[in-house]
């Protein structure tokens, strides 16, 4: 059992660098997801900023969380996209006709997804340090904001995965992100739900979202979290968990 799990870490170790290269061979990646969303954080401090009144000092300070969703959703497209090509290309039958573990070139594309998002959340907060964004958070209160945004990001990656391997097009790989990338709008990452209408105010209090953009905020600004980290990590896990097991079927029944 022992021999079996070395060599399943090590066969997904090997996958998980070829997902790597790939990456670093074509840095395009990870621009195009930081850029837009740096845009947006941008065109609202700047632009939209002023106008929007939060309750906090530093708009970017309360912009931020939502803004490092956004570009979550957008870089599981990508994953999405190597696993459609991956499958097109005939790779999964190729490493499947050597003696690897069968679901290693999967998680080798999961664990990329989530090694280069968090190259891009860490560039994003750095812009935002220029920005002026300020956080009196703790290691403690850092270490919790990245193990939710780590959440976040495979619960994506598992629906991404289910995405590339049923798609039948290029367009319709990619295409599930678009509602996950728009779906900040109708929560409280850019304004609070307090200023909605109240149809549209239900349902961005009581979306995945919100709950996770405001324990993020709290965590960041070092103030009380309340239910809103356990609301955050139950949408996450039970995502991430319903996710998985379809993916899984999904990837049996076509490879």
């Amino acid at each position: 059992m022992d021999t079996v799990k070395n060599y399943f870490f090590s066969d997904m170790g090997i996958m998980l660098g070829r997902s790597m290269r790939h990456i670093f061979r074509s840095m395009d990646t990870i621009i195009t997801v930081t850029i837009t969303p740096i845009a947006m954080m941008l065109l609202f401090v700047y632009v939209l900023g002023g106008a929007i009144q939060t309750g906090m000092d530093n708009y970017v300070n309360y912009l931020l969380p939502g803004i490092l969703l956004m570009a979550i959703a957008s870089g599981v497209a990508y994953t999405s996209y190597r696993l459609f090509m991956d499958m097109q290309r005939g790779i999964f039958e190729r490493f499947h006709s050597i003696p690897i573990a069968r679901s290693a070139p999967l998680w080798g594309h999961v664990l990329t997804s989530l090694v280069s998002n968090a190259i891009s959340v860490l560039v994003i907060i750095l812009v935002a340090l220029l920005t002026g964004f300020r956080s009196s958070a703790g290691v403690l209160s850092w270490l919790a904001v990245a193990g939710i945004l780590a959440l976040f990001t495979l619960a994506l990656t598992w629906i991404a995965v289910i995405a590339g391997l049923s798609a039948t097009s290029v367009d319709g790989a990619g295409a599930f992100a678009y509602p996950l990338i728009f779906l900040p709008f109708i929560s409280s990452a850019f304004v609070p739900t307090e200023t909605m209408p109240g149809p549209v105010r239900a349902f961005a209090e009581n979306q995945p979202v919100t709950a996770i953009v405001d324990a993020i905020r709290a965590l960041l600004s070092n103030q009380q979290v309340g239910n809103d980290i356990w609301i955050a990590l139950a949408w996450c896990v039970g995502i991430m968990l319903v996710a998985y097991v379809s993916a899984m079927r999904v990837y049996k029944r076509r490879v």
